[in-house]
């Protein structure tokens, strides 16, 4: 089941609309905001994220609700690797503490499918954890707003 509301730009996807639509995601997932982020997606959209496999719109917010209460001060860039018709690969790394200051920057590729109004219906994420001193952080923006568009992205930096 997927909703009639439009979420552009919608597929078939160029190379423009593309990086539009993962600046998008980028910036839905930086607020940290689980209702925000849910309704890219289709009402019935399966996820694997690492080994968690989820279903539709309220286990997405359960569980990005329990994501963003271990990860704090979230901090996100993705990029797009490859697109076609409605399928967007992206490649991403955020940076992020549990509760004791640790420190980590999170590596990893996902694989998205939309539907025609340009919800995503399918989400697959691997994802590898990286301790990182606090010296080694990249990422380095006001977390109440997007990342800033004069910040780099993952190739600037290296990544």
């Amino acid at each position: 089941m997927t909703t009639s509301a439009q979420r552009p730009p919608l597929p078939p996807f160029t190379r423009e609309t593309a990086i539009q639509k993962a600046r998008a995601a980028e910036d839905a997932w930086n607020s940290c905001d689980p209702q925000r982020v849910s309704l890219a997606y289709t009402a019935d959209s399966r996820w694997r994220n690492r080994a968690d496999f989820i279903n539709g719109r309220a286990e997405i917010v359960a569980f990005l609700t329990k994501k963003w209460t271990r990860e704090q001060e979230y901090r996100l860039i993705k990029e797009v690797w490859a697109h076609e018709g409605n399928r967007i690969a992206v490649r991403f790394a955020y940076e992020w503490h549990d509760d004791s200051g640790n420190w980590f920057r999170s590596y990893g590729n996902e694989n998205w499918e939309f539907d025609e109004h340009g919800l995503m219906r399918i989400r697959h994420a691997s994802i590898n954890d990286l301790p990182i001193a606090v010296s080694d952080r990249k990422f380095h923006w006001d977390r109440s707003a997007p990342r800033p568009a004069g910040h780099p992205g993952l190739s600037d930096l290296g990544l």
